[in-house]
């Protein structure tokens, strides 16, 4: 008798996603997964969103995984908001039991958005649903307009795709257009917004989308 693991494994997940994305929608709690290559500027997308939604009401926490070290949850814990590391001690992805057990001790009555950044990774975190709201795709100006078409699954599951770094445009040949088409080849739907976290190009954009999803959660 063939037993195929990694299905296995993937129904697993699949089931503790679905408690998670429950326990989540009672609470009226939106989840985002941030998904992206090393480099991509996730933290750095996070870090300018979070100096922003100080400026609002909306109570806010995030969980980030990385392979090793807590870098990325103490840059983010600098905004005054809860931040926890996510470690995988070697792990390409973030499953669904990983983090529900790094929100053990919440008060999840007093979230109401989670950001999640994944490890830098756009093939391993593509299969694995945390119980989010949304996927979300970071392509940076870096990396090349292929991108959406080498690793479709990750754009074909996001439902928004931040084009990041976009204050380099001047100085890479990088056809941003061309990007979005090879995207929009993908998925057709997929909503596309450009960003700079260096000087803060998308981010009212960025931060519309993050709050409609928000009242509709």
């Amino acid at each position: 008798m063939r037993i195929d693991i990694g299905q296995a494994v993937l129904q697993e997940n699949a089931k503790v996603a679905a408690e998670l994305r429950a326990m989540l929608a009672a609470r009226g709690i939106l989840s985002v997964n941030l998904i992206g290559s090393p480099g991509s500027g996730k933290t750095a997308i996070l870090e300018r969103t979070l100096a922003r939604l100080r400026d609002t009401p909306l109570r806010v926490a995030v969980l980030t995984g990385d392979i090793q070290t807590d870098a990325d949850a103490q840059r983010l814990s600098r905004y005054g908001f809860e931040a926890r590391q996510i470690t995988t001690a070697g792990a390409c992805h973030l499953d669904a039991r990983m983090v529900l057990r790094a929100m053990d001790g919440w008060d999840l009555d007093q979230i109401d958005l989670l950001l999640i950044e994944n490890v830098g990774n756009l093939v391993c975190p593509t299969s694995y649903d945390l119980g989010e709201a949304a996927k979300i795709v970071v392509l940076s100006v870096t990396e090349g307009e292929e991108k959406p078409l080498k690793y479709p699954g990750i754009f074909f599951r996001s439902a928004l795709m931040l084009l990041s770094k976009c204050d380099l445009l001047p100085y890479v040949p990088f056809d941003p257009e061309l990007a979005i088409r090879n995207a929009r080849t993908i998925h057709p739907e997929i909503d596309v917004v450009r960003v700079s976290a260096i000087n803060g190009e998308g981010f009212d954009e960025w931060m519309e989308w993050l709050l409609a999803r928000r009242k509709t959660s």
